[in-house]
């Protein structure tokens, strides 16, 4: 049975954490906050229930996070949720919570712009790369 799917538009809580693991693979956790935010009849903002969860995103993915969000962004995430499981140091009890495992995020572009530049591949511009090159048009032909 596969893990159930999370698709919505959060809020970092803070500035994403990067570290290393002893494989090197980078990875990325963060606090996403969800909230059913709605118009009242006086047409004033109130924020209803809230969601708190841990996501976190490895290796390339997580470098680009790093590098691009900020602690209030407002983001469009998709992931799949599971269940952290831990003993306690202090108590010895088990303790669990959901957590996100991200597979793709990105700044809302509704309340806010971004320059976004693609990352570079490792091979790209090698002999043989397709997507190296730009391909050259003729002088009669659309510039779309």
């Amino acid at each position: 049975m596969a893990l159930p799917d999370l698709h919505g538009v959060g809020r970092l809580t803070d500035d994403p954490e990067l570290r290393f693991a002893p494989s090197g693979a980078a990875v990325c956790t963060m606090t996403l906050a969800f909230n059913a935010r709605r118009k009242d009849q006086t047409g004033e903002w109130v924020d209803g229930d809230s969601f708190f969860i841990r996501a976190t995103a490895f290796r390339d993915m997580a470098e680009h996070i790093a590098e691009s969000l900020t602690k209030g962004a407002e983001v469009i995430v998709t992931g799949r949720l599971k269940t952290d499981q831990w003993e306690d140091k202090n108590s010895g009890q088990k303790r669990s919570a959901p957590s996100l495992l991200i597979d793709s995020i990105g700044p809302n572009l509704r309340g806010a712009t971004a320059n976004v530049t693609k990352a570079n591949r490792a091979t790209a511009g090698q002999p043989g790369d397709p997507w190296g090159a730009v391909p050259q048009r003729s002088s009669n032909e659309p510039p779309f």
